[in-house]
């Protein structure tokens, strides 16, 4: 399909831009783990997800983190990517960046979901109780049926397009994006208001299409449309205000987390709506508090050698941890009960631990077998080395 608009082959990265992208990449992994550490009931977070626990400072907090606070996380690595890809598309014609993003995305998307696979059928095997298994005690996330109850097809989806280690999806999305790159780049450039509307609509209400988020869609066109009209995307536009902003955000955040404790059965539509509308206002708040005002804690971190070191394994933590921390989990809360405030202590403690356990093996993975460790990351962080 021929291209509407011509850009220019891609100058070199803003110094300053270069590093934000690199801290948020980081910090968005990090983030993602505290999202899915998540210990409270019922467990699946959804945006008008209640709490069946009590109100403690610590139940409180979880909630506030978990689903408010934190969840701008996904948009910005949407944006982050869809802007990097259509601001190379100067250095090699579709096909060739295709091919690269099967080596990129794709082939890590079928090793790491083989791999996990692997992991879960030997505890399966030797390590985990089969009842439990099938009762789901260990963990929500874990396979209600016995892996090895599956049949051959079974298994092929559960490997290609349901992976256990279900943050997945996300290499699988922007593999897609990629692919349909040249039809999304028309629709941006030619109708980008029926584009954004579209996209927003389905982002709000949470439709997705198959194998295509409407937030993935929205936030990796926000990317493409910045890039692609050379907008300045350091500068704050005219009408951001911090502190406003920052209000919205943590205001918004702050009475949803507040309604999730007061609803009880029956949960009514207006008030799940109620609630869907404060998540995705602080949603697209903490975005931009986060991408425009905290300039500070970038250039402090990124000056930081051991900082720009760990930004390298990024992705090591994303692979990693699920669903180790929702196993871990669940084992932390079956044997620590008599601990006090267990729930809140797992729920801060427990992802630093895997973040460093992820960056270890990563690291070592890296200094003994560079080259598998290449080929498992997509050639991600080898520039820390």
């Amino acid at each position: 399909m021929p291209l509407s608009h011509t850009v220019p082959s891609p100058t070199r990265l803003d110094p300053f831009l270069s590093q934000k992208l690199r801290f948020w990449s980081l910090v968005s992994m990090v983030l993602l783990v505290y999202v899915h550490a998540y210990n409270l009931h019922p467990r699946y977070l959804q945006p008008f997800t209640p709490v069946d626990e009590p109100l403690t400072a610590g139940t409180w907090l979880q909630y506030f983190l978990a689903n408010g606070v934190l969840r701008f996380r996904i948009p910005i690595l949407f944006a982050i990517s869809g802007y990097l890809f259509a601001r190379r598309e100067g250095d090699a014609p579709h096909g060739q960046r295709v091919r690269r993003r099967l080596r990129t995305l794709g082939l890590p998307y079928l090793l790491w979901s083989l791999l996990w696979l692997a992991a879960l059928w030997a505890l399966e095997q030797f390590a985990v109780p089969r009842q439990a298994i099938v009762d789901a005690e260990i963990s929500p996330f874990w396979p209600r049926q016995l892996l090895s109850q599956y049949s051959v097809g079974e298994l092929v989806q559960r490997w290609l397009v349901m992976p256990a280690a279900f943050q997945l999806w996300f290499l699988r999305s922007l593999l897609i994006y990629n692919l349909a790159y040249p039809w999304l780049r028309v629709a941006v450039l030619r109708r980008p208001a029926i584009y954004f509307s579209i996209t927003g609509l389905l982002w709000f209400l949470m439709i997705d299409l198959p194998f295509l988020e409407g937030g993935g869609l929205l936030f990796f066109g926000l990317g493409m449309w910045l890039a692609l009209r050379q907008k300045d995307v350091l500068t704050p536009p005219g009408w951001f205000r911090l502190g406003l902003f920052a209000a919205v955000w943590l205001g918004s955040v702050a009475l949803k987390t507040w309604l999730a404790f007061q609803v009880g059965p029956p949960f009514s539509l207006p008030l799940a709506l109620s609630m869907l509308a404060l998540h995705k206002v602080g949603e697209a708040s903490g975005m931009l508090v986060a991408w425009f005002g905290l300039n500070g804690l970038v250039r402090w971190c990124m000056a930081r050698a051991w900082f720009q070191w760990l930004t390298g394994f990024a992705f090591m933590i994303y692979v990693l941890h699920v669903p180790l921390v929702n196993y871990t989990t669940e084992l932390a809360l079956r044997y620590g009960r008599a601990v006090p405030h267990i729930h809140l202590l797992t729920y801060l403690v427990l992802p630093l631990l895997i973040i460093g356990l992820s960056v270890g093996l990563g690291a070592l993975l890296r200094r003994v077998l560079p080259s598998t460790y290449a080929v498992l990351t997509g050639g991600r962080g080898l520039a820390t080395s």
